[in-house]
């Protein structure tokens, strides 16, 4: 198994070690925070990498908002052909060229990275010390003494009795946790438009998420060391700090963030809320417009 994932294993401990070599100076080598901020430094450039998928992420979801109508007819005339009603919604996201899981694309392309840091993370709290990657013996005891607010990056919840690292670990999966549904709750409730959530396999899908990823988070957190819970504290602010960018600046056309965007356009440029400038505009044009009829000329007599 180690070599099949040896690859990611060396791609990760190099981004993290030449990170570290050039914090060493600052921080000193073994120091908590020179650690902390190593595995930091690994989510932005893997965030950075993934900005492409992110932008197709938000493609598909205004696709799949735009087709709700589609897929509702769909969903009513074959309401009794489960099978018939899948193949049309297939057909349907393929003529559309979008994809209902592609909301998952980031987490998905995540998840080989978390698994080869989470074993890198492992081996250095291993006793004897495993190393994998380009990691060597001496760079593996330095992580092992490093710290972050006094718990050993290496250490989980599960493993440690020392109360600094449940506390430390609690607080992070806790953080963990919240992001996760924030950031879901700030697309569902800003981000979408409003949908008829009877039979609406869109807002089924993103209330499933809204639950089920905090929970996952939850339960598996106790098991994660505190590096791997700090790459994932980590990501999830990014992920929620991007999207707050999107959701403000160029948001999903009906949705409420993007009639909260119109109004504050409208009234920059003087235009009241009630009023509909094309209606006014058109009136306006017309009665300059209106032609006037001739006078008819008195004949002399």
């Amino acid at each position: 198994m180690d070599s099949i994932f040896n690859p990611l294993y060396i791609a990760v401990s190099w981004v993290i070690m030449t990170i570290h070599d050039l914090l060493s100076p600052i921080f000193n080598k073994d120091s908590g925070v020179t650690w902390a901020l190593s595995i930091m430094g690994l989510v932005i450039i893997i965030r950075i990498i993934l900005i492409p998928l992110f932008v197709k992420q938000i493609k598909s979801q205004r696709a799949l908002t735009a087709l709700q109508p589609h897929m509702k007819e769909i969903q009513k005339k074959y309401k009794d052909d489960r099978q018939k009603q899948s193949e049309e919604m297939m057909k349907l996201y393929k003529e559309h060229k979008t994809n209902p899981l592609a909301s998952c694309f980031p987490i998905l392309a995540q998840a080989p990275i978390f698994f080869a840091l989470f074993t890198v993370l492992n081996g250095i709290g291993a006793d004897p010390i495993v190393t994998r990657g380009v990691l060597t013996q001496a760079d593996g005891a330095s992580a092992a003494k490093a710290e972050f607010f006094g718990a050993p990056i290496s250490e989980t919840f599960m493993s440690s009795n020392i109360t600094t690292v449940k506390i430390v670990t609690a607080a992070l999966i806790i953080f963990m946790s919240a992001t996760t549904f924030t950031t879901q709750r700030q697309l569902m409730t800003k981000g979408m438009p409003k949908m008829d959530s009877s039979n609406n396999m869109m807002l089924k899908q993103q209330k499933v998420m809204l639950y089920a990823f905090p929970l996952i988070f939850a339960f598996s957190g106790v098991h994660f060391p505190v590096g791997v819970l700090i790459y994932w504290s980590t990501t999830n602010l990014w992920t929620w700090g991007q999207q707050f960018y999107v959701i403000k600046r160029n948001p999903t056309p009906g949705s409420p963030a993007y009639e909260e965007l119109q109004r504050k356009r409208n009234k920059k440029n003087g235009v009241e809320e009630n009023e509909d400038p094309k209606s006014s505009e058109g009136t306006t044009i017309e009665e300059k417009g209106q032609r006037q009829q001739p006078k008819k000329k008195k004949k002399k007599k």
